[in-house]
C-alpha cells in the first residue's frame, strides 16, 4: 500500500505533462482509497493489539498546552467545510500532566478528525480546562457544533465497527474503529473518554 500511494503521488507530479486531467483525477483517486485502506488496517492492527494486551503506555510528565497547539498544527490542513473553523481554547501555561505524549495525541488527532468530518458549519473547538485556582488540567475537551448524536447511540459509539446509524456511515464514511481505540488507550492512561450530546448540538 505504501508503494501504491507513493507511485501514485510521484505519478501525478507528471514532470513531462503528458497526463490528461482525468489521468490525474483517477491517480489522485488511487492515492485516497489507499490512504483509506492503510487507515483501516492500522486501525485494525491497533485494536487487535489492544484486544491481546500487547499495547503498553508510556508514562511521563507531559506539557498538554504545547501538545494541543502542536496536534492542531498537525491536523489544521485536513480537509474540511470552508464554514468550519478549527480552534483551542487554551491556558497561557498548565502544570505537566502524566500520561502518554504519543498515545495522547493519536486520540486528540481522532476526536479532531471525527469532529471536523460530521461538522458542515460552525466550530470544532480544542479546550484544556484547569481545575478552578489551580494550574492542574481537569479534562481536555473537544467540542463541535456538528450533527450531534442521540442519548441512545451514544454507548454504541464506543464499540468496534459501530457508528451512529447507517446513514452516518453511508454519508461521512469511516469505519467505526477510533472511538473503541482511543477510549481504550484513554482508560490505559488512567483517564476516561465521555461524550455529551444531542441531535444538532
Amino acid at each position: 500500500l505504501n508503494s501504491v500511494i507513493g507511485f501514485s503521488r510521484l505519478l501525478q507530479a507528471d514532470r513531462q505533462g503528458t497526463h490528461t486531467a482525468q489521468d490525474v483525477q483517477f491517480l489522485s483517486r488511487i492515492e485516497q482509497n489507499g490512504i483509506h485502506l492503510l487507515n483501516l488496517i492500522n486501525d485494525i492492527l491497533d485494536l487487535s493489539k489492544i484486544e491481546a494486551g500487547k499495547v503498553e503506555v508510556q508514562l511521563a510528565p507531559t506539557d498538554l498546552v504545547a501538545l494541543v497547539r502542536d496536534t492542531l498544527a498537525q491536523v489544521g490542513g485536513q480537509p474540511r467545510a470552508a464554514a468550519v473553523e478549527l480552534q483551542a481554547e487554551l491556558p497561557d501555561a498548565a502544570d505537566p500532566t502524566s500520561t502518554d505524549p504519543a498515545r495522547l495525541r493519536q486520540v486528540l488527532i481522532n476526536l479532531i478528525s471525527n469532529a471536523l468530518k460530521f461538522t458542515e458549519r460552525g466550530s470544532v473547538t480544542v479546550r484544556l480546562v484547569l481545575v478552578p485556582g489551580t494550574g492542574r488540567v481537569a479534562r481536555l475537551e473537544v467540542e463541535d457544533t456538528g450533527i450531534g448524536i442521540p442519548q441512545e447511540k451514544q454507548r454504541s459509539i464506543f464499540e468496534a465497527f459501530q457508528q451512529a446509524d447507517n446513514t452516518t456511515e453511508r454519508k461521512y464514511g469511516g469505519t467505526g474503529l477510533g472511538l473503541a481505540i482511543s477510549r481504550s488507550l484513554v482508560e490505559m492512561m488512567g483517564g476516561a473518554l465521555t461524550v455529551t450530546s444531542e441531535p444538532g448540538r
